[in-house]
């Protein structure tokens, strides 16, 4: 999915989780110890969703974007994947900088766990999922990328 050679090996990274009608986003520290839920943006068009990711991809100081591909479950690429590798290829054409795509199946579940083992109403829990679920890649990305 990516040239892991040359990804960053140290640096803060960014990560999206894109959906139909959101993006969710989240941030590792420089030591990628620890991974923030950001924010989740409304899709619109493509130029205002790529100035927020690039203006926090700048603001937090990142040296790589992972977005999660939304493999299928019996591990084929659909319309979703090719819809997230799209916007890779995208911004990308915006701005030189390291993507890996990351297999993101069970996300958003794992997400929603934490945040009802956190005590969170399902109300609260849809308002944040998909930064949250941009975490969990996010984690899942920083341990690939380390193995």
């Amino acid at each position: 999915m990516t040239d892991t050679a040359s990804f960053p090996a140290t640096g803060p990274l960014l990560a999206l989780d894109p959906g139909e009608k959101t993006i969710g986003i989240a941030v590792s520290n420089a030591a990628r110890t620890v991974v923030t839920p950001v924010e989740t943006i409304r899709r619109g068009k493509f130029t205002a969703d790529a100035q927020r990711v690039f203006a926090l991809f700048d603001e937090f100081g990142c040296e790589g974007l992972v977005i999660g591909l939304p493999i299928n479950m019996d591990g084929s690429i659909g319309p979703r994947a090719q819809s997230a590798r799209a916007l890779g290829t995208n911004l990308r054409r915006l701005r030189e900088i390291p993507i890996h795509f990351q297999d993101e199946r069970l996300s958003s579940d794992k997400a929603e766990d934490r945040l009802r083992a956190a005590g969170k109403k399902r109300d609260e829990i849809e308002k944040v999922i998909d930064a949250y679920a941009a975490a969990v890649i996010l984690e899942d990305a920083i341990e690939a990328l380390s193995a």
